[in-house]
């Protein structure tokens, strides 16, 4: 389990079913960090405690602390591990960074899913049970979609999330349904976590160069394949007020 900070190497996966399939692989990189985070200084991967949470420049744990309380987490979690992007080169993107919120024997009872779009706006999906028991790698959660996202998908359906959280590793499963119920997106984050150091980090600085970059890069990339399918584009509506939003559990699929 992550107990000190961690490397977590991992390989994204989206895979778009209709009305065109279009599907991307690519490797990629996090920190794994327990909260509150220390900066991680460096020329070609960083990492500062204010690009997260309320971008204030404050520590992400009290905020994240808030959003657990107001929805009735008290005594349920003990420890908080980021799993987040770095900075790369000064440039910092995260489509969506996860707090993992687990109890006092390690196990998951909470996730939250801090989603950013390419135009600077942010939602957070926080994914628990009702009753708040242990999240298990089989359990489904489902949110409504809030947040704009894709210009290619509506901003209506469902979202599915499953996460399974290993000793070693984590897998992240995302799945999106639009307002009809039928399974348009699949995603996946599948890795595994080793030390993080000066020395581990460089090596995946270059095994994996300009990730954030890159993330940003095969956004639009992805972009111009589906116009060039002929995939309707979605004008970006205006942001709705409310900025976090809860699961529903959907128990095992």
């Amino acid at each position: 389990m992550v107990s000190e900070p961690r490397l977590y190497t991992a390989k994204v996966m989206h895979r778009r079913v209709f009305p065109k399939e279009n599907s991307f692989s690519y490797g990629v990189y996090y920190l794994a960090l327990p909260l509150p985070a220390q900066k991680i200084p460096g020329r070609l991967a960083s990492f500062y405690p204010k690009d997260l949470g309320k971008r204030d420049g404050t520590d992400p744990l009290p905020w994240v602390q808030s959003i657990l309380s107001s929805h009735g987490f008290k005594d349920d979690v003990k420890d908080i591990i980021l799993i987040t992007m770095p900075r790369i080169l000064g440039y910092v993107f995260n489509p969506v960074s996860f707090y993992l919120c687990l109890d006092e024997k390690g196990v998951l009872r909470a996730v939250l899913c801090d989603v950013h779009n390419t135009f600077g706006e942010q939602h957070s999906y926080l994914c628990a049970h009702p009753d708040h028991t242990p999240i298990k790698g089989e359990d489904w959660l489902e949110a409504e979609k809030l947040f704009h996202v894709s210009p290619f998908l509506a901003r209506d359906g469902s979202y599915k999330f499953r996460f399974d959280l290993r000793q070693d590793g984590l897998g992240v499963f995302i799945d999106y349904y639009d307002g009809h119920g039928q399974r348009q997106l699949v995603t996946s984050l599948l890795g595994e976590f080793s030390p993080l150091n000066k020395k581990t980090l460089s090596s995946a600085f270059w095994r994996h160069p300009c990730v954030t970059l890159k993330a940003i890069f095969l956004i639009h990339w992805q972009a111009l394949r589906l116009i060039a399918k002929g995939i309707r584009y979605v004008s970006k509506p205006d942001q709705r007020t409310e900025k976090i939003s809860a699961t529903r559990n959907l128990g095992k699929m």
